[in-house]
């Protein structure tokens, strides 16, 4: 009765669930409005979306109800009541290794293709291990923090204290389990941020000197700037954003850090942003750029079902417009740090090859963060610099 009822609820939340809203958003307001399950309903309703929806585009032709016992089989590695109940023979061999799984599955669907899951793997950047990637969507990726200098025994105590499992993944980062509920934990403290493991590894390409002048140029909630001031706090910063109201978040995480000698402005970076920035020149520029997002699905699988092949080129063309009006505020020699979420060859070395064809920049060194390797996100970061800043600017009209 307790498995029927929990696929009851599965149904539902898919019948209502909308597309384009990611489930984080989406759950809260539904368990708001069943306020009867308790917590451990609500924790297995979301375990049973977030695994059906990590099935990507696989077997699609079968019933719903088989996709969700085919991933609840490939993604937990304990048995449960669920499974218990649907499938009792799986739920003997939950257990095993991810490959026997998948062999298992093979055998009772013939026509289910590991690359079914994600099928744009001929489209990944080439230094990407597709097998691997493909993989990594049946696991639950961990949740990193990156501890403020002079706070890493205090975190640790708590941690400890309250049986957290953690890892010391060097570097003031720490991962911990999936769902920690650190605000329970740490209440008002601000001992660290939340910053997935790859995003932390961007770090080690900015290299500012003291005084330098930087421009976070997607500045977001502003994780890359604190990454920067923690290099190096004696230094100049803008941050920039189209929304005034990520803006306002990004203000008060700078607070909580400490961040405080900054410039933030409200910029429309597809368009001409000479207005705000007609005389700035930058010693850096980091440029998180918008990006498909598909480096980091393994946290919102839901985005596998609803992405579509031509919004690879339309993110292409949105990142070329962009680096057009942010490059020609860096100066002579300095690096621009270009950085996306995505496992697209077109958004990461196209766009390497697009700013180095064009514009005369130099590659010094990129690397795609292969968080598929460390239960965290995918990313990809090329540090670049131009020696005629002329070549950055537009043709001035005869």
């Amino acid at each position: 009765m307790k498995a029927f009822n929990q696929l009851k609820t599965f149904q539902r939340i898919l019948g209502e669930y909308p597309v384009d809203t990611p489930l984080s958003k989406f759950l809260p307001g539904f368990y708001r409005q069943n306020k009867q399950m308790g917590s451990s309903d609500r924790r297995v309703a979301s375990r049973l979306i977030y695994n059906y929806f990590r099935l990507g585009k696989a077997l699609d032709n079968i019933a719903t109800e088989e996709r969700l016992y085919v991933a609840e089989f490939l993604c937990n590695t304990q048995s449960n009541s669920f499974l218990d109940h649907f499938k009792p023979d799986w739920a003997l061999k939950v257990g095993v290794t991810l490959d026997e799984k998948l062999e298992i599955i093979k055998v009772a669907y013939p026509e289910f293709r590991l690359e079914d899951v994600f099928p744009w793997t001929d489209q990944l950047s080439p230094d990407i291990d597709k097998t691997a990637f493909l993989k990594s969507f049946f696991i639950q990726p961990d949740l990193y923090i990156r501890v403020l200098k002079g706070y890493e025994t205090q975190v640790k105590s708590v941690l400890t204290q309250a049986g957290i499992t953690f890892k010391e993944e060097g570097n003031q980062c720490i991962s911990l389990p999936n769902g920690t509920r650190l605000d329970t934990l740490f209440q008002s403290l601000h001992w660290f941020e939340i910053q997935d493991y790859s995003s932390q590894q961007t770090a080690q390409f900015f290299k500012p000197h003291k005084w330098d002048h930087w421009w976070d140029a997607c500045a977001a909630s502003g994780g890359k700037s604190l990454l920067l001031h923690e290099l190096e706090p004696d230094l100049k910063l803008v941050v920039s954003d189209i929304r005034e109201s990520i803006l306002a978040n990004l203000d008060e995480r700078f607070q909580q850090a400490g961040l405080r000698k900054y410039q933030r402005k409200v910029v429309d970076l597809t368009k001409n942003v000479d207005p705000e920035l007609h005389d700035y020149e930058f010693d850096g520029i980091i440029l998180d750029a918008p990006c498909s997002g598909s480096g980091t699905w393994s946290r919102t699988p839901e985005m596998i079902s609803q992405f579509q092949d031509f919004k690879i080129q339309s993110f292409k063309n949105l990142q070329q417009s962009i680096v057009r009006n942010v490059i020609k505020y860096i100066k002579s020699g300095k690096p621009l740090i270009y950085i996306t979420c995505s496992a697209f060859k077109a958004e990461n070395e196209d766009m390497v090859e697009f700013l180095t064809s064009e514009f005369g920049f130099k590659l010094e060194e990129t690397q795609v963060l292969k968080g598929y390797g460390h239960k965290a996100d995918t990313m990809f970061v090329a540090r670049m610099s131009v020696k005629d800043t002329n070549l950055t600017k537009p043709a001035k009209e005869e």
